[in-house]
């Protein structure tokens, strides 16, 4: 309802959207939305929240190529969970079955909390979990992390290697957020409200606030927005396809 608000709005900088990967997912999930993400004015990144591949102990696997060889040894005999179906994590997995060829069963719960539970009780195998979730439990020997999401390692955990160290170059499945109002924002108010957000990612308190939630802020041009949204429609677009996911 916002996001469709915010896309009708008058293009006068004053309704704007705080958003999420999902506003992409969700517009590659579903036949209709009643936006375009393409057509919003793109303002700028505000912030990353990594998240991390982890697998119960009882899975003999230390790492990604241990974690493959595995899969491939086991054809459909691990499963992962996930918050729910179509959720940015059940689309992280795939995106991470179909790079390797991995089948993997999934197991989808209705919230995290579930989910956290039964991978720590051994019921599940694997699962993506935003990095600050999952390392209470890595630091206490309950569960193994094997990759951090992203590109980069992740600053909360900078000895476990990230997704690209293990050879997957094209994979990102950490969740930004960012700002984006109406199309047809104004190039000036843009370039105001851009450096307004620098500025405000600047301020250490609000930095070590974004931290605590294991965001990680992030700034960035309206076009390297506007890029990272186009990529992102046609991976996960790809993923939806070629995984045969569906909305519930």
């Amino acid at each position: 309802i916002g996001t469709e608000a915010v896309a009708k709005a008058p293009a006068d900088g004053y309704t704007l959207l705080m958003t999420a990967t999902t506003l992409v997912q969700s517009a590659v999930l579903n036949k209709s939305v009643p936006y375009d993400p393409k057509a919003m004015t793109p303002i700028g990144l505000a912030a990353v929240g990594n998240l991390s591949l982890v697998a119960n102990p009882s899975v003999p696997a230390r790492s990604v190529a241990e974690l493959v060889a595995l899969a491939k040894a086991r054809p459909g005999q691990l499963n992962y969970a996930s918050p729910g179906n179509a959720t940015p994590h059940h689309l992280a997995m795939e995106l991470l079955k179909l790079h390797f060829g991995m089948q993997l069963v999934h197991v989808p719960y209705k919230g995290t909390a579930g989910a956290v539970a039964d991978i720590l009780g051994g019921q599940v195998q694997l699962m993506f979990l935003p990095v600050h979730v999952a390392l209470p439990q890595v630091q206490a020997g309950k569960l193994n992390m094997l990759a951090s999401g992203g590109v980069q390692r992740s600053p909360a955990t900078p000895e476990v290697p990230s997704l690209a160290e293990a050879g997957v170059r094209d994979i990102d499945v950490d969740i930004w957020y960012a700002l984006l109002g109406p199309a047809g924002l104004p190039r000036d108010v843009v370039a105001l409200l851009n450096a307004e957000l620098a500025a405000i990612l600047g301020d250490a308190q609000t930095r070590a606030g974004l931290l605590k939630q294991g965001l990680n802020p992030r700034t960035g041009t309206p076009a390297e927005l506007a890029k990272l949204i186009e990529s992102d429609l046609e991976r996960w677009g790809r993923v939806v396809r070629e995984a045969r996911i569906t909305a519930d």
